[in-house]
């Protein structure tokens, strides 16, 4: 039993030596493992929300490709390819917009912090907001249920757009499903133990802040950038206090338990701190001597990469495509030379059918209303703490088992295994709740064979 992981990376800059520890090597590992079934890909659409820049788009994403390829990803295993190369996430990303609530973009971190900025400064909320901007979340919804991985590993940042992708899958299933999940439902995966590099000042090894250190740099440009890391003034002999020092949570991140206790120790001891970098310096270089030379032979032949990216995009596309034609199928975009299901009785049985509307709370909670035909409110569920539940509540509704109807004044509620799922509207009087009684087990009545 495998487990589909899946992982986007943004191609608006080069990779540095905390984009490595963070979250290319633990990558890597999980790729070789026999119960993953990995796919990474080069989210060079996501790029384009973000960047404007054409030249700085194509280097990276040949950077980004060679990195990964350089440290050791067996596209054997893994499946790696770019988003650009799979054009059913485009025309996926279209068929899930047309189902994600505008109220539940609206609340995406990003597109709130863009308009809390332009507020404050006393601008229209939404100058300089583009659509790839507001839909962000969505084309990576996009990106996920393609190929309905069942992992995603993230960055707290990114939790909320998992949770989306959660959202307008399970919303497209009720919809289109008709009992059936076209698409799992994620789980974000947060890799706790993973390590978060500080930079060359000791904030977060960021791009933003100018302080990262090379990962395929030449070997002078790596010295040069450790002997740059900030150190506290202690003397040579004096004792330095590893716990506190940027140097050696960068020493930890790439040392064997054995090494770590002995540069601890040294520390302790009164290593200088000019010795200490030089230490570095060295695991550093034998950690990515040998990668860096396969990098640099890679981004030699670009004609090379291109050839694995496109192998990797066709592996890709062999699930990616008859998936697509299932969806296009489930949302009625049909071949005019199958049978069109058109008989009058269908429709009048389609009519009778519930309709399921689920959405989110401010809260964060579950919900779902059930609507006649006409679109009129049936049911209201009660709050959920997960879409799970709510899930399970609605297809309860839907399995055609007995309804447990509790009439409570002029309102009626639906109970399944002692637990309340649904209320009524209220109604003017005792006959109004009968005849709303009786519309509900029409419309969930099961369809004739």
């Amino acid at each position: 039993m495998t487990t589909r992981i899946l992982t986007g990376i943004t191609t608006t800059g080069t990779p540095h030596l905390g984009n490595y520890a963070g979250a290319i090597r633990p990558a890597i590992v999980a790729s070789r493992r026999a119960d993953m079934d990995s796919f990474y890909f080069l989210a060079d659409y996501h790029a384009l929300i973000k960047c404007d820049n054409p030249a700085r788009i194509q280097r990276s994403r040949l950077e980004i490709a060679a990195t990964w390829l350089a440290l050791g990803l067996d596209t054997d295993k893994a499946t790696f390819y770019r988003q650009s190369d799979i054009p059913e996430i485009p025309e996926l990303c279209w068929l899930l917009t047309c189902v994600a609530g505008k109220g539940l973009l609206n609340r995406a971190h990003a597109y709130k912090a863009s308009v809390d900025k332009n507020v404050e400064a006393g601008e229209d909320p939404d100058a300089g907001v583009t659509m790839g901007l507001f839909s962000y979340p969505v084309l990576m919804a996009a990106d996920i249920l393609m190929f309905n991985a069942q992992k995603v590993p993230v960055g707290r940042d990114q939790i909320q757009h998992v949770e989306m992708a959660r959202d307008i899958g399970q919303r497209f299933n009720h919809l289109f499903g008709q009992g059936k999940d076209l698409f799992k439902l994620p789980e974000v995966v947060i890799e706790e133990d993973v390590a978060t590099l500080p930079g060359l000042d000791g904030r977060k090894m960021s791009k933003s802040y100018d302080n990262t250190i090379p990962l395929f740099g030449s070997s002078k440009q790596l010295k040069d950038a450790v002997a740059r890391i900030v150190t506290d003034s202690r003397q040579p002999g004096e004792a330095k206090d590893p716990d506190n020092s940027h140097l050696f949570t960068i020493y930890q991140a790439f040392a064997a338990p054995t090494q770590q206790a002995d540069f601890r120790a040294a520390l302790l001891g009164g290593l200088a701190w000019g010795e200490a970098k030089q230490a570095l310096y060295e695991l550093l270089e034998a950690e990515l001597g040998e990668a860096r030379e396969r990098y640099h032979a890679l981004i030699a032949r670009p004609a090379d990469l291109e050839d694995i990216l496109l192998a990797g995009a066709a592996k890709a596309r062999k699930i990616a495509t008859p998936f697509l034609g299932e969806l296009r199928e489930a949302v009625g975009l049909r071949s005019f030379r199958e049978q069109v299901q058109v008989a009058t009785d269908s429709k009048k049985k389609a009519a009778k059918r519930a309709r399921f509307v689920s959405f989110r709370d401010e809260d964060g909670s579950f919900r779902f209303r059930l609507l006649d035909a006409d679109g009129e409110q049936l049911l209201l569920s009660p709050a959920f703490a997960d879409g799970k539940a709510a899930g399970q509540a609605s297809k309860g509704l839907q399995s055609g088992e007995p309804l447990d109807i509790r009439v409570q004044g002029n309102a009626f509620g639906v109970w399944l295994n002692d637990q309340l799922v649904g209320e009524s509207p209220a109604f003017a009087d005792a006959a109004a709740v009968e005849v709303a009684i009786a519309r509900l087990r029409d419309a969930l009545a099961p369809e004739e064979a």
